[in-house]
Order: C-alpha cells, then structure tokens, then sequence
C-alpha cells in the first residue's frame, strides 16, 4: 500500500484522536486528507492495557475528548479505567467517522519527494505533507540497571506489566520509584504482600492543598521550558508533586510510605545498600516510568544535542512538517486536548486550508 494524504496521524490515543477531530473540523476528509495509524489491537490508546485495580474513580484529571462528553453512565467510579475509557473512545471515533487504522507499527518516517514525509509501516507506506505524532510513551517502559540485576531469582517486573495487588499476595516486595503509579502499587500491594519495601531515588514530594489553574500552568511552564531547550521531556508530576490523599495519608501513619533511598546493587535474594543494609524480596516492581516513544522518527534527524526533540508549540523547530502532541508538557489529557488543537492550527498555516467540507461535528448529537 503507498497512498498520499496531507497528514498522517500516529496514535490514536487522546492526542492523537482531539488531533483527528480537529483535522475533520478544518475540513480534512479521513481516507484522502488525513489518516489515523494505531498500534494498539483497539480503541482506548494505552488505556487498554491499564490494570484492573486502577478503576475510573483512581483516575486523576481525565478530561473529555473535544465535542463529545464521557457520560456519568459510562464514568462508573468503580470500573476498571481500562473498560471505561477504551468503550468511550470505541464510541468517539464511530460518532466522528475517524477511520482509525490498526493495528499497525510504525517503522519510520523520513523524507519522501517533493517535500513530502514518507511513513513506513506494517501495512504499507503513506506519503504526507505534514505529520502529527501521537505516540505517548507507553510502548517505552524505562528498566533502570543496576549491578547484579541479572543474578536476582526473584521476579522482576514494571509498571507496563503490573497485574493487580493480588499477584503478591504473601511475598516479599521492593517497589522502586516515587511517582504516581509507585504510590498506588505500594498501597495496592502493601494490603497483601507479607513486606513491602518502598525506595526512591530523590526522596517524594507530597502536595498538600488545593493545586489549582496557576499551579498547574506553572508546573506546565516548567516542562516546556525543557522542551523548547530540546531536553528530553519529564511529566507533568514530576514536577507538580503527589496529592496526598486519604489513602495516602494512612499508608504514612502506618509506615507503607517510609522510603529508602536507592540501593547500589542487586543481589540473588534482594538488594543491598553501600552501608551494608539488605533487604530480601521475592519481587522488585519497577515503578519507574516511560520515555517518548519517537524512535520511529530518527530518520528525519529531529533531536537536539540534549537528547529530546526541540518543539515550539506542537512544531518540532528542525521540521516544520512534524508536530508533536502529547509530548511534554501536553502529555496530560486536557494538554493533549489542547496541543490537538494548535498542532492543527499549525498545519493549516503550513498547507493551507482545504477544500470546504461537508462534515461539521455539531452533527454528532452523541454525548453532546
């Protein structure tokens, strides 16, 4: 397959699918103007692949999708997020006829003729003349190393694969990593492991109070100021804090949240500390996140000599054809909504506007 479009959309997560629903909104038809690539078997982005114990009502700051809301019947709190969001995704790309094509990998993009993007993949080749990248970070778990990893008989495992509390029941846990996700594992696991043991590499930031629009744009302010340095981006959290919750709270009073510092090495039956401390386990989760999954745009030579990928707004600053959404500071879903938005509006100052659409989303009364 070798088919030419304006513009090839990678990922159909929420980044990917507000840039979508913007594209149809400027008149970009689907199948000829624009067309979406995902990897993932079904809708939901990474969402999908989430665990069980992470309901909808664990969710923090899920926005909706731009023109379509998720309604309080599909919002059940006590829901697995990895049903509630992949069924309104399933329902958002039918009501806007989005036309996602999946699954299907991404080996690269690179430059084409007549100032086009050629993007090769599994099922075939796309020649566009602009690119929106929306491919997240969860196809790209970070595994730190550390000395003798390789010698330890226990389990090793991340976030990516993390099944649910009840995997551990009875054992012997090291949770490494002071995120978001970290803490919900410790609480999770620590209500049936025989031991959990909680090490961080700095010590964890909690947040008390309310966090409210001039924080969150301040904290915003700061990934982006790594971004436009062409650094490799840090979330969002990393820089906000961790709320502490009621749940959180009682961990602490109770010891879950008392944390160690990085060990210096693994050893077959733990990890061990330069003083000379150890501590057994059976298992070590690596709560230690994800980096950008971009490999598949080394070709067009995009990253700076920092490490990540300059960007003003969504545009990648060394290929004004490339625009980056979830990526940085719009790796939350409300910046995703929005970086949907202006990647568009990016595109249609570079290519100009299309020919006048039939398609108007005010049609779509679903949710509305």
């Amino acid at each position: 397959m070798n088919n030419s479009v304006d513009v090839v959309v990678i990922g159909a997560g929420q980044a990917g699918l507000s840039g979508a629903y913007h594209l149809r909104r400027a008149g970009y038809e689907p199948g000829t103007g624009f067309v979406v690539l995902d990897h993932a078997p079904a809708p939901g982005g990474a969402w999908q692949f989430r665990w069980p114990s992470l309901t909808y009502g664990k969710v923090h700051g899920m926005y909706d999708l731009p023109g379509m809301r998720l309604t309080s019947d599909e919002a059940d709190p006590e829901r697995p997020s990895a049903e509630v969001i992949p069924a309104y995704f399933t329902r958002y790309e039918r009501a806007f006829d989005l036309r996602v094509v999946r699954p299907v990998h991404v080996d690269a993009v690179r430059d084409g003729d007549d100032g086009r993007l050629l993007v090769e993949t599994s099922a075939g080749t796309w020649a566009a003349r602009a690119l929106i990248n929306a491919t997240g970070t969860w196809d790209r778990p970070f595994w730190p190393r550390y000395p003798g990893q390789e010698t330890f008989r226990g389990r090793q495992l991340h976030t990516a694969q993390y099944p649910g509390p009840e995997a551990f029941a009875g054992q012997r846990v090291i949770v490494v990593g002071g995120g978001a996700s970290g803490v919900q594992h410790l609480l999770e696991i620590a209500e049936v492991a025989a031991e959990t043991t909680w090490v961080t590499r700095r010590p964890p930031v909690f947040r008390e109070g309310p966090f409210g629009e001039v924080q969150g744009r301040a904290a915003v302010a700061l990934v982006e100021e790594r971004v436009r340095r062409g650094l490799p981006p840090q979330s969002v959290v990393s820089v906000t804090g961790l709320p502490l919750t009621e749940p959180m709270l009682r961990a602490r009073e109770n010891g879950v949240l008392d944390r160690l510092p990085m060990f210096e090495r693994i050893t077959p039956d733990g990890v061990a500390w330069a003083d000379g401390r150890h501590v057994e386990a059976d298992t070590i989760l690596w709560a230690t996140g994800f980096r950008a999954a971009i490999d598949h745009l080394a070709p067009l030579r995009l990253r700076e000599r920092g490490g990540g990928i300059a960007v003003e707004g969504t545009r990648a600053v060394r290929d004004p054809r490339v625009h980056l959404v979830g990526y940085g500071p719009s790796a939350s879903t409300v910046g995703a909504n929005r970086a949907g938005r202006a990647a568009v509006r990016e595109i249609q100052e570079l290519l100009g506007a299309p020919d006048d659409s039939q398609w108007s989303p005010e049609k779509v009364a679903v949710g509305r």
